[in-house]
């Protein structure tokens, strides 16, 4: 059952996120794991991959990339329904990432001076899609579309399969996104090829997409060598209601993400000790219905809590600390605390705004900074594939105005070299 707790205003002020989350159990040989794994892939490039698929995934392939007509084909069997909604959920995204595109721009304000930034797409980037207890079309479209705003010129996505084959719903939201090739690998060897590259599976420049703690890790090995997005962690959210809220609402939205992993985290901060018991008789009662109970129910009891506060300013004091991936506001006037969030991945406004719609259809990423990231980082947007190279043009006339500024400076840090070569123009005339 999940846990009630009681904070006064001082204790608010003063609570962290270890003091309300269980501590995961630390995998000491995940790193060990992950690191031979690498070394295994850029060693034997595809046979790896062969024998890693066979031993991890029960899969003996004949070959590693997705065929078209296997894309094809699962798109035609896909419901018509299915397929309307991955389109329109398609259309939000888009309008909503569109928004997020940067432009270039030059100075040239002064005679004979001028600087600029370009703002180019990362080349080629890799898509890391889970297929674990779960199957997630809905992160090839979070993914892919902000790439394909960006102007990225191929994605590649790479996905564990199942008995051999890539989730049909996976392929189909594929082909919907415009991803350019999959692969039917997974795990820290997926990363690993993604980074490296083998014989059939190509280099990439970034990789994005969540996974395991095993992918995770993978991804924070290789970053340096590529690009990565974020290490996320278990799913996470808090919803934060005032007296008037409907547990049921409140139980269901807690349940959704506890259902995703047993590590994930479920937290209720609200203003009424009526409301946090309903809510908490309303887990139970929604936890039996279930088919995945035994993952969500292991959640709720490790991770799973409700404080109840004396005021939603309170409540929202303890929200930054906690800096959750996803936050609910269920209240009438969620704006008039807007600006009060400093940290929290994407935020659901109202009592109509469950987390699912952010999941699925609305449109804002559901690719979030966990584990408390919020405090510094950003949701997966259209800034995450792209670079920026700055440029700067002056004419002999404009330099020799400041080049004794620039000597100057040098050799106040103790750079002569660095001086010399804006004198030795200077001394040219």
């Amino acid at each position: 059952m999940i846990q009630i707790l009681n904070y006064d205003k001082i204790r608010c002020d003063k609570i962290t996120r270890d003091e309300i989350f269980a501590q995961a159990e630390e995998q000491t040989n995940v790193a060990d794991v992950v690191s031979e794994i690498i070394k295994t892939v850029r060693e034997e490039g595809d046979s790896a991959l062969f024998a890693y698929c066979e031993k991890f995934d029960k899969a003996v392939l004949d070959s590693l990339e997705v065929p078209q007509s296997e894309i094809d084909e699962a798109f035609a069997q896909m419901d018509e329904t299915f397929i309307k909604v991955l389109s329109e959920a398609k259309e939000n995204i888009t309008q909503f990432h569109s928004r997020q595109v940067r432009s270039s721009f030059i100075i040239n304000e002064t005679d004979g001076v001028v600087t600029g930034q370009k703002v180019i797409p990362i080349e080629k980037v890799g898509l890391y899609v889970p297929g674990g207890t779960a199957a997630y079309p809905s992160s090839v479209l979070m993914n892919a579309i902000p790439a394909k705003i960006a102007g990225v010129k191929e994605i590649v996505m790479v996905t564990p399969p199942t008995g051999g084959s890539v989730n049909p719903a996976i392929l189909a939201a594929a082909k919907i996104a415009g991803v350019d090739r999959i692969f039917r690998i997974g795990g820290a060897q997926a990363v690993a090829a993604l980074a490296y590259g083998t014989e059939s599976v190509p280099k990439v420049d970034k990789i994005v997409g969540p996974g395991n703690a095993y992918v995770a890790e993978a991804k924070r090995q290789v970053f340096g060598r590529v690009a990565i997005d974020m290490i996320a962690g278990p799913s996470e959210i808090l919803v934060v209601a005032d007296e008037k809220s409907n547990p049921k609402y409140v139980a269901a939205d807690l349940l959704s993400q506890a259902e995703h992993d047993k590590n994930a985290s479920a937290v209720l901060i609200c203003t009424s000790q009526e409301l946090a018991v309903a809510v908490q008789q309303e887990i139970e009662i929604q936890l039996s219905s279930l088919p995945r109970e035994e993952i969500a129910r292991a959640s709720i009891e490790s991770n799973g809590k409700i404080i109840v506060t004396g005021s939603i300013t309170d409540a929202i004091s303890v929200a930054n600390e906690i800096a959750p991936e996803h936050l609910e506001l269920c209240m009438d006037n969620p704006f008039d605390y807007l600006d009060k969030i400093k940290n929290a991945g994407s935020i659901f406004m109202g009592r109509f705004c469950p987390e699912a719609l952010g999941d699925y259809f609305a449109g804002p990423n559901h690719t979030l900074p966990t584990s408390g990231t919020a405090r510094f980082s950003s949701p997966l947007s259209v800034d995450d594939f792209v670079k920026k190279s700055q440029y700067t043009y002056y004419t002999d006339e404009a330099f020799s105005k400041i080049a004794d500024k620039v000597a100057y400076f040098a050799e106040k840090e103790g750079l002569s070299a660095h001086a010399r070569s804006a004198t030795v123009r200077k001394s040219k005339r």
